[in-house]
């Protein structure tokens, strides 16, 4: 790596993840793959998020190996940073789902979101690049 990227710790890249509410989540629905913005939560090493019946909710029933990326970028200091989870998501039922419950997030638009989906986070990485601009 350059001078001008440095690889983030797994607790840097887990401290990061807690910080931030808005990520990307991958997922696969039959021989495609999607990615969609998702709102989230973070709790023991899982993700959580809510979503309505649809295509994301689909496809992670359908077939569980996601990813999840966040990133942000700080123009004040002209550095960026990214940080993906890759994992297992799961749909949350019952006493699961209520544990979470307290814990958010609400969704951000008026659309009812019933399921509450977790992802055992397997791998987290990040980096941390400066910018170099013109």
């Amino acid at each position: 790596m350059s001078d001008a990227t440095l690889t983030l710790s797994e607790q840097e890249c887990w401290t990061r993840l807690a910080e931030e509410e808005l990520g990307r989540l991958a997922y696969h629905l039959t021989d495609e793959v999607h990615i969609v913005p998702v709102n989230y939560v973070v709790d023991r090493g899982r993700i959580v998020f809510r979503t309505a019946e649809g295509s994301k909710l689909l496809g992670v029933v359908m077939d569980s190996d996601v990813a999840f990326e966040i990133d942000h970028v700080d123009r004040g200091s002209d550095t960026a940073w990214s940080v993906v989870a890759r994992g297992t998501a799961e749909l949350l039922e019952g006493t699961d789902a209520r544990q979470v419950e307290g814990l958010g997030p609400r969704p951000w638009v008026g659309e009812e979101k019933f399921s509450t989906v977790a992802v055992a986070v397997t791998e987290v990485s990040g980096r941390q690049f400066q910018l170099l601009r013109p």
